[in-house]
């Protein structure tokens, strides 16, 4: 699998998978490592934007990030605003434990229907959260956090999963921190402005 990234993050990431030549990061592909569909097309991660589109964009991303709650309406709007852009959201809550209520509650929501509002609600806040300003934020946006809460232990086997692979992900791909954004096959790290993301978007489906 090769995905080409706009930075080198530095040696000794992906437990010494990774080899990097010409501004590029080849995996091995061996039958236990990820490939480009595993990152892109996990079967549990939830979609946003236009399910049949025709780019990915991919956002490794926490609760609790200042970057990723200050970007994320310019990441929503362009999506929006292009129509055809699928965009997986992939929690790696490294904030600590309210990151993991978060994450844990809001794919809750995937089974009661309605992550879009739980997700936008807890991305709109601004600073650090308690799992008491969760539930609060999530019960003012029309969540019922106690069904979230039972949706997400009734099907927990699949959530922690979906959690596990996506930090399992993240190390493969030598990612520093959140947001990091994975693009057709190209790695963003950092917040995106919007003529960079629709640029980033451009230059996926030209290569598609």
């Amino acid at each position: 699998m090769n995905i080409h990234r706009r930075m080198i993050l530095g040696a000794g990431a992906s437990a010494g998978l990774a080899l990097f030549a010409g501004g590029a990061m080849t995996l091995r592909a061996r039958a236990d490592e990820m490939t480009v569909d595993d990152v892109l097309h996990d079967p549990d991660g939830p979609v946003m934007g236009n399910p049949d589109g025709d780019v990915t964009i991919v956002e490794y991303f926490d609760y609790q990030c200042p970057f990723c709650k200050k970007n994320h309406p310019t990441l929503t709007e362009v999506v929006e605003q292009d129509g055809n852009v699928r965009l997986v959201m992939k929690d790696w809550p490294i904030f600590g434990a309210p990151s993991v209520y978060a994450s844990q509650l809001v794919l809750g929501t995937v089974e009661t229907g309605n992550y879009h509002d739980a997700n936008t609600a807890l991305m709109a806040t601004e600073a650090k959260l308690s799992n008491d300003q969760i539930d609060e934020v999530l019960g003012d946006a029309g969540i019922d956090v106690a069904a979230a809460q039972a949706a997400y232990r009734g099907n927990r086997d699949t959530w922690d999963g979906f959690l596990a692979r996506n930090a399992s992900q993240a190390a493969q791909l030598g990612l520093r921190g959140t947001p990091a954004f994975i693009i057709g096959r190209t790695i963003y790290p950092g917040a995106l402005d919007a003529t960079t993301l629709r640029s980033a978007i451009s230059e996926a489906r030209g290569a598609s």
